[in-house]
């Protein structure tokens, strides 16, 4: 029996990039983001490539919570089951606190934690259901610590998600659902908007996205990725001082 993944937020970037792969490995997938278009011709893409499996599309803004609700429970009717969530909408844009950009920040921080909220609830429903299931939530290196500029409200937004998958999964301890939190570093995407090479930190898409799948298919807890360098890096950032921190962000 074909596992059955549930990926927001994905008509670009690592979204469709973690398609690309769980789609080579014979996955179905149930895909959903803002830009059908896109959704639509990805899904033409892995079906024609992949022709045993079954990939399914719906437009969603996960702000739109009523309908991160309805489309998880559409996706489960076609499918049968879900067997895997990936809660991977999100928004980077933002700005110094106080500095007449409100809107912009309020955004992210509705998207990057509200919105995943609702995912995390939708999914969690059909789960306990279900008894069965696995929950993905791709915070980021950046919520380790609270970060200056404007990077400040991404970092909280995401130390948000990542608080949230944490207290899910020691909810569902010794349960057959497991819950992973996942934490990019800089990996080249729309998000990113550099390329390979404009930052010593900064690792091309299809390793990151190789990472992100292969952390995801062990169920893992936690998992910094790439692992190199961000997993070292995690336990130095958490002790940097502040006036070092300025030049992460």
């Amino acid at each position: 029996m074909r596992t059955n993944i549930v990926i927001t937020g994905a008509s670009s970037g690592l979204g469709a990039g973690m398609a690309r792969r769980f789609a080579a490995a014979g996955r179905n997938l149930a895909l959903c983001a803002r830009r059908t278009e896109r959704l639509d011709a990805l899904a033409e893409e892995l079906t024609s490539q992949h022709p045993g499996i079954r990939v399914i599309t719906r437009e969603l803004d996960v702000n739109d919570h009523d309908r991160v609700f309805q489309v998880f429970e559409e996706f489960r009717a076609e499918l049968g089951t879900l067997d895997r969530v990936i809660v991977n909408a999100g928004l980077g844009k933002g700005a110094r606190i106080g500095t007449g950009h409100f809107e912009a920040n309020k955004q992210t921080a509705e998207t990057n934690y509200i919105a995943a909220l609702a995912q995390c609830e939708a999914a969690m429903g059909i789960f306990r259901e279900q008894n069965a299931g696995h929950l993905v939530v791709v915070s980021s290196f950046a919520s380790l610590r609270g970060m200056p500029k404007q990077m400040t409200t991404y970092a909280s937004s995401k130390a948000a998600a990542l608080a949230l998958a944490e207290g899910i999964r020691a909810d569902t301890l010794r349960t057959p659902i497991k819950v992973s939190s996942v934490l990019p570093g800089y990996i080249e995407s729309e998000m990113t908007g550099q390329k390979e090479g404009g930052t010593p930190l900064l690792a091309g898409a299809e390793v990151g996205v190789q990472e992100m799948v292969k952390a995801i298919e062990k169920e893992r807890a936690k998992a910094f990725v790439p692992a190199w360098p961000w997993k070292p890096l995690s336990l130095l950032v958490r002790l940097l001082p502040a006036k070092m921190l300025r030049k992460l962000a």
